[in-house]
């Protein structure tokens, strides 16, 4: 039996699973993110005791960004611009490569989350879909025709630029490259600047939690527009919070206003804006699964 190795790299910790899927885990462990050599060393030493029990055929990282997903740049493989302190072009990929020796797929955190969902999760059998997560930060990853999404670099949702009605919300947004960008007004550091205090201590009935759905519907509105996703995929801690994911929904309808004619957006949104069925493994299972993916796909090329 193949097995496989996923590794989620976060800004807070290092997620690092081996097994063939949401089923068959046989091992695990969350190394907190310090120095590059520190962590990334602990994360080989990892893999390579797991090695001497399961075969492992291949690696998938789902990365914090920004990363460089292009096979043929000199820094493929590699944590480019980051804030994340010490982080900055660090060379993921080419050490795990050296040190197991074994194929390592790579790509974006919310990417594989999205792949994961599409594989095993609340996007099975669906294409494409969209997986969006809002916590410390916020971004999203698109699987098309089977696959996830690049282009110039890779998708970065969570800078879309929305409206900004400054009369419901005045707040100037924390972003430091945009201001007020998605990010910016409706991440989770972005709630507790706002609002004086984490978003998780917010009371139900807290305003806080009308404007929050008031900029996640506007992005989700705006990706329905420009992807015609079959299924969106919210994740994250501030998704957490008992009744926001009926607000959003429905202000997504008030926002589109009946111009995307479908069913699934008039009479079924509470099956079309959804909660991961991977819930918080999203992004280490859809790392396994496009390790997984990359050796089938090789496999079918030799077959043929």
């Amino acid at each position: 039996m193949n097995f496989f190795g996923g590794i989620e790299a976060g800004g807070t910790k290092f997620v690092c699973m081996v097994g063939s899927g949401p089923n068959d885990i046989r091992a695990q462990v969350r190394i907190p993110t310090t120095s590059p050599a520190e962590t990334i060393g602990r994360v080989t030493a990892f893999f390579k005791q797991q090695a001497q029990a399961l075969a492992l055929s291949a690696i998938g990282v789902a990365s914090f960004g920004p990363v460089d997903l292009d096979s043929t740049s000199p820094t493929f493989g590699y944590i480019t611009t980051t804030p994340k302190p010490g982080w900055a072009n660090t060379d993921i990929v080419g050490v795990l490569k050296a040190e197991l020796n074994i194929p390592v797929i790579f790509d974006t955190d919310v990417n594989a989350a999205a792949f994961g969902e599409y594989r095993w999760g609340a996007g099975q059998s669906l294409d494409p879909i969209i997986y969006l997560t809002i916590g410390t930060g916020i971004g999203g990853g698109v699987i098309c025709n089977g696959k996830p999404l690049h282009g110039l670099v890779h998708p970065e949702m969570g800078h879309m630029l929305i409206p900004h009605d400054p009369a419901l919300d005045p707040f100037p947004g924390v972003c430091p490259f945009h201001g007020d960008c998605l990010e910016g007004l409706a991440c989770g550091p972005a709630m507790a600047k706002r609002w004086g205090q984490p978003a998780e201590t917010l009371p139900d009935d807290h305003p806080a939690w009308n404007v929050e759905a008031h900029h996640i519907a506007l992005a989700l509105a705006n990706l329905i527009f420009n992807y015609s996703p079959r299924r969106i995929v919210v994740g994250g801690g501030v998704m957490q919070h008992e009744g926001l994911f009926p607000l959003v929904r429905g202000k997504v309808q008030q926002f589109l206003n009946g111009y995307v004619h479908s069913p699934q957006l008039l009479e079924r949104i509470d099956q079309y804006i959804i909660p991961p069925g991977l819930g918080r493994q999203s992004g280490v299972l859809g790392a396994i699964a496009l390790a997984m993916d990359s050796i089938e796909k090789s496999l079918s090329e030799d077959g043929s």
